[in-house]
């Protein structure tokens, strides 16, 4: 089983750190079964794929449709009969509310309810569901890797990011119970964050200039490190792309770049009756 392709499946990798994952992925060998709302674009990218060591195939979903999930999955399976990685990437960002949000700051008694409900269901809600739906597929045979890209601590705090900041918090949360629950089963859960500011769609033109902010391209030394044989009993972590050196071992890059998810070396645990 250790000779047959892997596959693949990556959320919102038609742009931004999401085509970036997808690309590393599919050069290292891996088929990717790559999900986007944007259609064209998803094929814009497949065309630039062509030649990669593994395949690329566009999947257009909108992760917002509870009728998704499983739509996804099957299409996955029909590749190879496989899923060995899931990758949460997808998500909404505030500019797409308020293009100056960073200026202006959306206060949350100004955040609609159907703005919120958006940016749960994508944010916070298709990771879980995602999961939901691929992870069986990896306890039959002991193994899978979910990674999924969350934000930094100060993002999930500032001012005026209650729809980013609190969707994306709660997607660092279900992700420690991942962890939790998969302990023991050959199926790992961990996050993965750029630790920045990075040059995506996702981030409004009026947040500085792209070429000083961190690229999407950092993300993809983490990731192959996550998806390798190395990393198989790793789970339950949070590694920041922006610290990993890639002049170090990977192992150390890994020491070095990651902490327990939800920051849960600080946390002050409940006490519990005996």
């Amino acid at each position: 089983m250790a000779n047959e392709r892997k596959t693949a499946i990556v959320t919102g990798a038609a742009s931004g750190i999401g085509r970036a994952m997808a690309l590393g992925l599919a050069t290292s060998g891996i088929d990717v079964l790559a999900v986007d709302r944007a259609a064209d674009a998803l094929g814009a990218v497949a065309k630039s794929a062509e030649g990669l060591a593994g395949r690329f195939i566009p999947h257009p979903a909108d992760l917002s449709r509870a009728d998704s999930f499983e739509n996804i999955v099957q299409a996955a399976l029909s590749l190879s009969g496989r899923i060995d990685v899931l990758v949460n990437n997808a998500g909404i960002g505030q500019a797409s509310v308020r293009a100056d949000q960073r200026r202006n700051p959306i206060r949350f008694w100004e955040i609609e309810p159907e703005q919120w409900a958006r940016f749960l269901a994508v944010n916070a809600t298709a990771p879980i569901m995602m999961a939901r739906a691929v992870v069986p597929h990896m306890l039959k045979v002991n193994q899978g890797r979910v990674i999924t890209v969350t934000t930094s601590l100060g993002t999930m705090v500032r001012e005026g990011y209650l729809l980013y900041g609190s969707s994306k918090a709660a997607a660092e949360s279900s992700m420690a119970v991942l962890a939790a629950d998969l302990k023991g089963t050959g199926v790992t859960a961990n996050v993965l964050v750029p630790g920045g500011t990075t040059n995506t769609p996702l981030v409004g033109d009026e947040s500085g200039n792209r070429d000083k902010m961190l690229q999407p391209a950092i993300m993809v030394p983490p990731l192959l490190w996550l998806v390798s044989d190395a990393a198989a009993s790793v789970s339950g972590r949070r590694f920041i792309a922006a610290d990993w050196d890639t002049g170090l071992p990977a192992d150390q890059a890994a020491e070095n770049s990651g902490a327990p998810v939800a920051w849960l070396s600080i946390a002050r645990m409940p006490i519990q009756p005996d």
